[in-house]
């Protein structure tokens, strides 16, 4: 269960189960099983919007279409991201993969030992050529997925079209700011648990 200061909805989100085995060998974690959730993104963001949600979907779906009924082995996948890593929100979107994935820049971690046993560091990659927003790799089969997010079929609400700029001027007031909020907000609930497995926001296909 999430906190109670956050929205109710993120307890109803796909949640998404993964097996990591330098967890297993830590005793991070019975058999390596961790279990990951919409509000592990936002905790990690430090907010929740269309992107963060997007970015969730997104790689929830590219795990399921590379392991099937399988658990994801969480650290042997590979990110590809089509922009450099100071394009748009770019680091947002990949900040949410390493999450899930493992996958991390040069910066990762080196892994245990002269081999590099369990290594995620140099398997975060940006400005691949590939037409989605991102690709997952498989790192011992090779296999791979494109992904990409189409946040126009989940539409904003029209009230925000008014109430944004206010809002980041400073200019709304307190009920305003609250309507504000719950409608951004229940643009990513409609995105997470209508549209969740919708095609038409997340599209998958095999990166040959």
């Amino acid at each position: 269960m999430n906190s109670p200061s956050l929205p109710a909805f993120f307890d109803d989100a796909p949640s998404l189960l993964l097996r990591d085995p330098l967890a297993e060998l830590l005793g991070a974690a019975e058999g390596g099983v961790m279990q990951y959730g919409y509000a592990d993104a936002v905790r990690l963001a430090g907010h929740s919007c269309p992107t963060v949600a997007g970015a969730y979907l997104a790689v929830r779906s590219g795990l399921r279409a590379l392991y099937d009924n399988e658990i994801p082995e969480r650290g042997n996948i590979e990110v590809h991201m089509r922009d450099a890593r100071d394009h748009g929100t770019t680091g947002v979107v990949a900040a949410v993969a390493t999450l899930l994935t493992g996958a991390a820049a040069e910066t990762g971690f080196q892994g245990i030992g002269a081999a590099g046993k369990f290594a995620r560091r140099d398997l975060l990659f940006f400005g691949a050529g590939i037409e989605g927003l991102l690709a997952l790799r498989l790192r011992d089969g090779g296999r791979g997925v494109q992904l990409d997010l189409d946040m126009s079929q989940v539409p904003a609400d029209p009230g925000m079209a008014k109430l944004l700029p206010q809002v980041i001027a400073g200019l709304a007031n307190a009920e305003e700011t609250q309507r504000f909020a719950t409608l951004w907000q229940d643009r990513v609930r409609r995105m997470l648990i209508e549209h969740a497995d919708d095609p038409a926001l997340v599209r998958v296909w095999d990166w040959a």
